[in-house]
């Protein structure tokens, strides 16, 4: 007998790594059926969604207050779909103000939890993790310091690794083919901007890194190019360039990348970039950053009271030190971000020094094979449902 799998995923990140988890699973279990919540890559896998994740994936309080409705129609449709599919397992990847309600109505309905890719409990809320140990049946993380956090607190929690190992290649770093330092260039720095995969951060952050490009435009030759993330449509970026006046005579070249991305950021003499999963993906390319972030005020507000940590970006949490700058809120503004990338560009001693702190990420995220780790993991859960 064929069994079923939910499957929920939120932002693009998610929906990626939930995409290369269920692409091997396939394999271990080809007669597996899939269906629940997520965007174009999961759907290339076979997964029959309700709807497309990007619908409700957005960032801060207000902006969720909007998608709130919808958010709603999708949960109770999935529930839906539950009671009618009665999947052995459900697998919620990331996406934790909807995913850990949903677990929630699931381990109400007897169906066990396999979550992927840990909510930041151990940073901020840390109450819900009372919530996970009754709901969670068990926890795969992608940092081994999670498995401790976990365990303490009652939740079977298994290390899988970080697929973005396997995901992410090892490029040639423009740095090394042709080093630029004080101006003095026989071509333009090439500047990525990578403004984030959720319409809302796109909003808040194109603008200013935009902004920020122009401003630095006027103290050193550089050219632009956006990284587009899938969720993201052409006609919203080109809007943004239009109101900037970027792109245009007399303005610094602007390229909206939407294929090989990774080769372009390589291919980047800085990336100014949203903070995220992305700023872990331009760490393993190599690339120098600025991460630069903002939220609605209520929301800013509302985290500085919830989060006790040190540092903002991935790269900087995993590497447990300040390896790349952070520009947040009022600090996240065109001039400041411009000032930031110049002084980076024109000292090349503190441009060496963040790539070698760099060069230590892919090592701290662990070995490849994360995708497969986690795809046996949810496998051995679904044959012994069988069993029973």
């Amino acid at each position: 007998m064929t069994q079923q799998l939910l499957a929920v995923a939120g932002e693009a990140s998610g929906d990626l790594h939930a995409a290369r988890l269920l692409a091997e699973l396939g394999r271990l279990e080809p007669d597996l059926s899939v269906f629940g919540l997520g965007g174009d890559e999961m759907r290339a896998t076979g997964v029959a969604t309700v709807a497309d994740s990007s619908e409700i994936s957005v960032v801060g309080l207000v902006e969720v207050l909007k998608v709130l409705p919808r958010a709603r129609q999708i949960f109770a449709a999935l529930l839906g779909q539950v009671e009618r599919k009665k999947p052995a397992a459900a697998l919620l990847v990331d996406f934790p103000d909807f995913n850990l309600r949903l677990a929630k109505e699931l381990a109400r309905r007897g169906v066990p939890v396999i979550y992927y890719i840990s909510p930041q409990v151990w940073a901020w809320r840390k109450r819900r993790v009372h919530q996970i140990a009754r709901d969670v049946t068990r926890m795969l993380v992608l940092f081994p310091f999670e498995v401790e956090f976990y365990r303490s607190h009652g939740v079977d929690a298994v290390h899988v690794g970080h697929p973005l190992v396997d995901e992410v290649p090892q490029l040639p770093q423009i740095w090394d083919r042709a080093p630029a330092t004080g101006g003095t260039a026989v071509e333009p720095f090439r500047i990525a901007l990578l403004p984030g995969s959720r319409r809302s951060e796109v909003e808040a952050l194109l603008p200013l890194q935009l902004g920020a490009l122009a401003r630095l435009a006027k103290t050193l030759p550089v050219v632009g190019r956006i990284i587009q993330a899938p969720t993201i449509s052409r006609d919203s970026i080109e809007r943004h360039l239009a109101a900037a006046g970027l792109g245009g005579d007399g303005t610094p070249p602007v390229e909206i990348v939407a294929a090989d991305r990774f080769a372009a950021i390589a291919d980047s003499h800085l990336a100014l970039c949203a903070s995220g999963t992305a700023t872990l993906e331009v760490g393993l390319l190599g690339t120098p950053m600025i991460v630069c972030y903002r939220l609605s005020v209520w929301t800013y507000r509302l985290a500085r009271l919830l989060v006790r940590l040190p540092h903002v970006s991935l790269v900087n949490l995993v590497l447990e030190r300040e390896a790349v700058p952070e520009k947040l809120q009022h600090e996240a503004e065109p001039q400041p971000l411009a000032a930031e990338a110049e002084r980076l560009l024109r000292d090349s001693a503190a441009i060496a020094t963040m790539r070698g702190h760099l060069a230590e990420l892919r090592g701290r995220l662990g070995a490849s094979g994360a995708s497969g780790r986690a795809a046996r993991e949810v496998a051995g859960l679904l044959r012994q449902r069988a069993a029973l």
